[in-house]
């Protein structure tokens, strides 16, 4: 069930969720079968700061030494980048112009041209046409810019041109040369493991020789939206509201590093529940609604029956407190976390086509459970979902920064509230309508900020997860 799952106003206190009770008791389950699983791990409440840590002690993913460049965008580079060769690999021109010899005037030999070779030696009076980017002639001193030279024809039948500076000319040395290795020499790290594989450091590879690069696969995503109260379009009618969350949520895991593979709604119902978590083979399966100890929250009840392992119950965090971790049994890789990948290569570990290598361990996956309300939902997301990503994905990235309070930030009296705010130059400031099942607040934050109980005054440093743009 998922509670208030649509963007309204309806006023719902931050705190209006009290503790979770997963025992039988109080969820009520449906009868166990004598062959299902016994529960493997007793609720865990964690704090925020142990959650988040949980939720990052992940390994990550198989590395790829062979995405191409192509499709490197998104990823996470595994290895630092090295250069294969010096930068630029030899000595050129920095601007059009001629390539000469000391002080003019000079004989005007040849031209050269980005990618057409250079004559072998140049001696003294002599210059070559040349092009940015064209290789220096050996014996070359300097490049004049085009707009300090004149030309004039030769001397006699058969000279070349003559070549004069003007007077504002200058000659140094060097003098708009790229030097060989001016951005690096071979073997210089140029960009650290874990960094986003972004198109400027495609560039960058691209100018260093590389054809592919070694990447952490994006981890794949699958999303669970459950509750038979959920409109997929329309007005809310009849009892029922729209779906925040499915909507919501797939572009936000992109931006987070994922590849969302499927989105649907679940009715409440633990047969359809359990039947959806056998069939995903996504990294990461990520239900919304159901992890409470209502009559028709399923969540734990269908994690027992196909063998998963919780490693946070409950979160000291409000809004969103019943939200969860565990892990899943692993199961044959996902398209993109094990077989063919994008640019149609394969994953270590597989012989293609999804199948694991002979005496490869199956990988092993997660589940993520969000509470329905849809801003409870977003504090799952940042307190466990973002940073299991990460990790999975190979990135660093903490995706929070310090800011001062603007104003007094409203806190919950024993637990870590994220609170919607806005940032100016004067610090972070609440906005509002902020309750649980509210969206509005959120539309125009910037960020969240981790508020410690039981507040913080204005002038405090508070901590801001960001939210995506």
């Amino acid at each position: 069930m998922s509670p208030g799952a649509a963007a309204g106003d309806a006023p719902a206190p931050a705190d209006s969720q009290g503790p979770a009770s997963h025992g039988p008791d109080s969820q009520q389950p449906a009868p166990q079968a004598p062959d299902s699983p016994a529960p493997s791990h007793p609720a865990r409440r964690c704090s925020f700061d142990e959650a988040r840590r949980l939720a990052a002690a992940v390994a990550p993913l198989p590395i790829r030494d062979d995405l191409p460049l192509t499709a490197a965008v998104g990823h996470v580079l595994a290895r630092p980048l090295m250069a294969l060769t010096d930068l630029p690999p030899f000595d050129a021109a920095a601007m059009d112009g001629w390539a000469v010899v000391g002080d003019g005037p000079w004989t005007v030999v040849g031209q050269v041209l980005a990618g057409s070779p250079p004559p072998e030696h140049l001696g003294p009076g002599q210059a070559v046409g040349i092009a940015t980017g064209a290789r220096m002639p050996v014996g070359a001193t300097a490049v004049l810019r085009r707009e300090h030279g004149s030309t004039a024809p030769g001397p006699r039948p058969g000279a070349g041109p003559v070549l004069t500076p003007t007077p504002d000319a200058v000659l140094a040395p060097g003098r708009d040369v790229r030097p060989r290795g001016l951005e690096c020499r071979t073997g210089d790290e140029l960009v650290p493991s874990g960094t986003p594989i972004t198109p400027a450091l495609v560039g960058l590879a691209a100018a260093a020789g590389y054809d592919a690069l070694p990447a952490h696969p994006r981890p794949t995503v699958q999303l669970l939206v459950l509750g038979d109260e959920l409109l997929t379009d329309g007005l809310p009618r009849g009892g029922r509201v729209r779906d925040a969350l499915g909507p919501m949520l797939p572009p936000w895991l992109e931006r987070l590093g994922a590849r969302v593979t499927g989105c649907r709604v679940v009715g409440d119902d633990l047969p359809a529940l359990r039947a959806a978590l056998e069939e995903a083979t996504a990294d990461v399966v990520v239900t919304t609604g159901g992890t409470a100890s209502g009559p028709v929250d399923h969540v734990h009840r269908a994690l027992e029956l196909v063998g998963g392992r919780l490693v946070v119950d409950e979160v000291m965090v409000r809004p969103g407190h019943p939200m969860l971790l565990a892990r899943l049994p692993g199961r044959g890789p996902d398209t993109q976390a094990g077989g063919t990948q994008a640019g149609g290569t394969q994953a270590r570990g597989t012989q293609g086509e999804g199948i694991p290598t002979p005496g490869t361990p199956a990988p092993t996956r997660h589940l993520v459970g969000l509470p329905g309300n849809p801003l409870a939902a977003v504090a799952g997301v940042v307190t466990l979902l973002a940073p299991l990503l990460r990790a999975l994905a190979g990135s660093p990235e903490p995706g929070s920064f310090p800011a001062e309070a603007a104003a007094d930030l409203p806190g919950h009296p024993h637990d870590t509230r994220l609170l919607p705010v806005v940032l100016s130059e004067w610090g972070a400031a609440p906005v509002e309508h902020t309750g649980p099942g509210m969206l509005r607040g959120l539309a125009t934050a910037d960020g969240l900020a981790v508020v410690p109980a039981p507040g913080a005054r204005r002038g405090d440093v508070v901590e801001i997860m960001e939210v995506p743009t």
